[in-house]
């Protein structure tokens, strides 16, 4: 499963404190125009979730879907 993290993302980490895995899976995105850090967040190392969906679950936004 790819994880894609929506512009529904408001940053609050959540998905960050849940994650079983290793909460740097999660990282803040890049505006690629400025190169600085948005207050969103991606998921990075998608091959090492283990699909547990407690990112999802506990996403107050609903902001993590799947995706590419």
């Amino acid at each position: 499963m790819i994880w894609k993290v929506t512009e529904k993302c408001t940053g609050c980490g959540t998905c960050v404190d849940v994650c079983p895995v290793d909460p740097s899976l999660y990282v803040l995105k890049e505006d690629k125009k400025t190169k600085k850090k948005t207050s969103e967040y991606q998921v990075q190392r998608k091959d090492e979730c283990t699909e547990c969906y407690a990112c999802t679950d506990s996403c107050p936004e609903g902001a993590i879907v799947e995706g590419q």
